[in-house]
């Protein structure tokens, strides 16, 4: 049988899991409010914890069928849509928009579609009133500059470099190196 420390672990554990907000994973594992930050962060430093957050973590994503090569894909889908893949250029110079061919890939870039049917009022060449139905498509493909950054973050491509100098303006492994000259202790 498991000691009550025990069961609390495991009980923060499969809370934590949920949202990984670690203070609400402990208010709701029965821990004290007051003390559910400090206590999250006790937990969250415990081996044991850990290795069952890790487990937890890994059956629900093989639940979801969640992989990294899965999201990248996804991501890559979003990122390398292109617009003349949705429309077709007419002799007359309009794009119309065909999603009669529509793959799977295709469709998972695609965030948003917006139809607006009206009735255009006009004469024919014998001079007799008709209405012709004009269907407007709008559409909107997810965010490909989201998607790229995500892609190129993944593939290190975009990585922050900060330059640090000292006060004379030279770089800080010139003041590291003569800081140990000054410090190396005095040989007889």
């Amino acid at each position: 049988m498991k000691k009550k420390k025990e069961l609390r672990e495991e009980r923060f554990a499969r809370e934590y899991v949920i949202d990984l907000n670690g203070e609400q994973a402990a208010i709701r594992a029965g821990l004290a409010p007051k003390s559910a930050r400090v206590e999250a962060s006790k937990l969250l430093t415990k081996p044991n914890v850990q290795a069952l957050i890790v487990e937890l973590t890994k059956t629900k994503a093989d639940k979801l069928d969640l992989t990294a090569e899965r999201v990248l894909r996804e991501l890559m889908l979003m990122g390398f849509s292109n617009m003349q893949d949705y429309v077709s250029v007419q002799k007359d110079g309009f794009a119309y928009v065909d999603l009669s061919k529509l793959t799977r890939e295709q469709a998972a870039a695609i965030q948003e579609i917006t139809t607006d049917s009206y009735v255009s009022e006009g004469e024919d060449d014998d001079g007799q009133e008709e209405g012709r139905v004009i269907t407007k498509v709008k559409f909107k493909l997810a965010d490909k500059r989201g998607s790229l950054e995500l892609l190129g973050k993944y593939l290190k491509l975009f990585t922050d470099r900060t330059e640090v100098t000292g006060p004379g303006g030279e770089k800080l492994e010139i003041i590291v190196r003569n800081v140990g000259r000054i410090h190396k202790p005095a040989t007889a």
